[in-house]
């Protein structure tokens, strides 16, 4: 099911557009529509998505409502006609709009930084009444799908391939000189491109992300709070990514056990348990020695002492015999099934996509 609201055209437009919005459970809460349109439930056939919001006209057609403390916008489908492809479109409250996004998205351009394993961002208007990004749409929803469920257990290669991936998405994140700042599971994105099996992981949410500052010190609240590194819980801290490599490791604690180290009820408290604690204590569900002491580097509480992206794709956990021994079957045949469609011409294909070590399969995930 997918919410749709029907817009009349504000100001230069008179016709009356079609917006489709993804995450249709925040759809109502979230959203305003001009002159007192009702929203309606509808299933939307793919021929059907073509008469959705044309993107180039987008900025005429919304008015958008509150969307909660903490939160600066809401993300809808739409279909750009230009390019005859699903994108996702992130819209601001002109008020509530702050540049850090754009400024992060900017930064990665500027560096020729590209990544599947990284959201790309397509275009962007903050001129207008309401800011807007665009960018990729992912089309299997975020890793916190899987998190959440405790009834689902993955295969360890396949949480090891899914790690592989969100780590060198983060690798080539960092390599830009940026720091993400809100690393969760909510922000890792899965898409599997129609017709390909894989599935990949796309870092996204630059809202908080930022240029690494050694000399100043931060001064405002940046983050959630269970995935939130103990320096993070200092009075004015210095923030390096080192953060994000701690949220990694709490984004991995989470989606192997469903369930975070420590989670109390406020800041306040998280603050205080983190200061009574010196390290985080080995899960029972974990049981794989080269897991457990890649997640205790990932979350070792001296940011100087913990690793990187870099360092942590080097891990035994990573390259072991034994983490080549688990390659399973599927991510053989699907490796050599990518490395013939690109003899046969397609240019979608990646090293990633040959390399059976980061492919996570759809048929496990969506299972």
């Amino acid at each position: 099911m997918i919410k749709i609201a029907n817009f009349h055209g504000m100001g230069i437009l008179s016709v009356k557009l079609q917006l489709i919005a993804c995450g249709s459970d925040q759809f109502a809460k979230h959203f305003d529509v001009s002159e007192g349109k009702q929203l309606r439930e509808v299933e939307l056939p793919d021929k059907e998505l073509k008469h959705a919001l044309n993107l180039h006209q987008l900025i005429f057609e919304v008015s958008v409502g509150s969307t909660g403390e903490g939160s600066f916008g809401c993300v809808f489908l739409v279909f750009d006609y230009e390019d005859d492809k699903i994108v996702a479109v992130k819209i601001f409250q002109k008020e509530k709009y702050d540049s850090k996004e754009l400024d992060a998205v900017e930064q990665l351009l500027q560096n020729k930084i590209q990544s599947i394993f990284v959201v790309k961002y397509l275009q962007y208007n903050i001129w207008e009444l309401y800011p807007w990004l665009s960018m990729e749409y992912a089309n299997m929803k975020t890793l916190d799908i899987i998190a959440k469920q405790p009834e689902i257990l993955l295969p360890s290669y396949i949480i090891r391939a899914l790690m592989k991936q969100i780590l060198e998405g983060m690798r080539v994140f960092h390599s830009s000189g940026l720091v993400h700042r809100d690393i969760k599971c909510d922000n890792i994105l899965l898409h599997s491109p129609p017709g390909s099996g894989h599935v990949h992981v796309k870092i996204s949410d630059f809202g908080f992300a930022k240029k690494v500052d050694l000399n100043n010190k931060q001064t405002y609240l940046a983050g959630t709070i269970p995935f939130m590194s103990p320096e993070q819980f200092l009075e004015n801290p210095i923030i390096t990514q080192k953060v994000d490599i701690y949220a990694l490791g709490i984004t991995f604690y989470k989606l192997i056990t469903h369930k975070y180290p420590v989670n109390e009820r406020n800041l306040k408290e998280q603050g205080k348990k983190m200061s009574q604690l010196k390290s985080i204590n080995r899960p029972s569900e974990m049981k794989d020695n080269l897991l457990l002491d890649l997640l205790s580097r990932l979350l070792e509480f001296d940011p100087n002492k913990r690793i990187t992206a870099t360092e942590a794709l080097q891990h035994p956990y990573f390259t072991s015999p034994e983490a080549l021994a688990d390659i399973s079957k599927e991510q053989q045949d699907l490796a050599s099934l990518a490395a013939v469609a690109e003899l046969k011409g397609d240019s979608s294909i990646t090293e990633f996509d040959k390399d059976p070590t980061f492919i996570v399969s759809e048929s496990v995930i969506k299972n």
